[in-house]
């Protein structure tokens, strides 16, 4: 970064109860963008913790000024948090990343030298992660594959909310009318000139992950229904094939009553099992159908309601804003 033409580089990262490892992380953060000749900023965006976070980055604050905090009404989320930083962060090149140090500070030089090249996103790609059972890394590269498949964008195994935006990028991010934003997909979605360096994950040293199976769960719900209705054209599809079997069924059963009246046969009926498993597994269909449609309306009625995606209740941004 040349410093002739001074560059403010934003950080941004979210903690929810990450006592144990914040201020290995301001420090870690603040030493590396230290040896650059640019004007930085470190925004810790509190998700609503409950533990002494918030206390802790308070204390930092009050010895260097150039890190601030944000703190929540509650915990919106990780992409909540991350979407309140960035929209708080006024640097010409913005990096957010994990507070948990599993995103190493070190390779912020090479995304901004991915930057000086001239790409404006500039995403991360996990090799490897300790922390993860194989079914965990199994799922995870699964469910990029299938979410390339099902939204037409390319999104690579390994990604990671550890990336860099320059101004206007993070303008047309940030804009999008949208609340829940799977920033993940919309990173690759705004069609900026990207690309990826990859890097090794390391086991977490302090505290323990806050991100359980069921927001796994949510965030894969969230990605998917973001960017595709193809589940409820498969549903679509499904329920037409299952109507042409069951007319299949008809002409077959029409048939057979036929060659009995004909040739003074008799026609045994099918078994009540055969007919009580027919209706089961329609009526299953049509549950998961439902539910499926009621998903979407409800995602509909969320952002219908425009409730904003976070609540501030306090931070160091305020006197900032206010000078300006």
């Amino acid at each position: 970064m040349s410093p002739t033409s001074p560059v403010l580089l934003s950080v941004v990262t979210t903690a929810y109860n990450e006592e144990e490892v914040i201020e290995s992380f301001c420090q870690q953060v603040t030493a590396v963008l230290a040896e650059l000749s640019d004007p930085f900023e470190i925004i810790v965006v509190d998700n609503g913790s409950h533990d002494r976070t918030l206390s802790l980055l308070k204390a930092w604050r009050a010895k260097d000024e150039r890190l601030h905090y944000v703190s929540l009404s509650r915990n919106f989320g990780h992409q909540g948090g991350l979407v309140a930083g960035l929209e708080q962060a006024r640097g010409q090149v913005v990096i957010s990343m994990d507070a948990d140090l599993q995103h190493p500070p070190h390779l912020i030089p090479a995304l901004l030298a991915k930057w000086q090249e001239g790409y404006q996103v500039v995403n991360t790609l996990r090799q490897n992660n300790e922390d993860h059972s194989w079914w965990r890394q199994w799922v995870n590269r699964h469910f990029y594959r299938l979410l390339s498949r099902l939204s037409g964008l390319q999104l690579a195994d390994g990604q990671s909310d550890f990336r860099l935006l320059d101004r206007q990028a993070l303008n047309a991010l940030v804009q999008l009318p949208e609340k829940n934003k799977f920033l993940r997909g919309l990173a690759v979605w705004i069609g900026y000139t990207t690309t990826s360096i990859p890097y090794k994950a390391q086991a977490r040293s302090l505290g323990v992950s806050k991100f359980r199976f069921g927001h796994l769960l949510r965030f894969g719900m969230d990605g998917i229904f973001s960017f595709s209705v193809l589940p409820l054209r498969l549903f679509a599809v499904g329920g037409f094939i299952i109507a042409m079997v069951s007319m299949l069924n008809v002409l077959y059963t029409v048939g057979l009553w036929g060659y009995a009246t004909l040739f003074h046969k008799e026609m045994y009926p099918s078994g009540w099992p055969t007919l009580t498993s027919g209706i089961f597994f329609l009526g299953g269909v049509q549950l998961m159908g439902i539910g499926l449609l009621g998903e979407y309306l409800g995602r509909i009625f969320d952002e219908v309601r425009s409730r904003p995606a976070y609540l501030i209740r306090e931070s160091s941004l305020v006197e900032r804003k206010v000078d300006s």
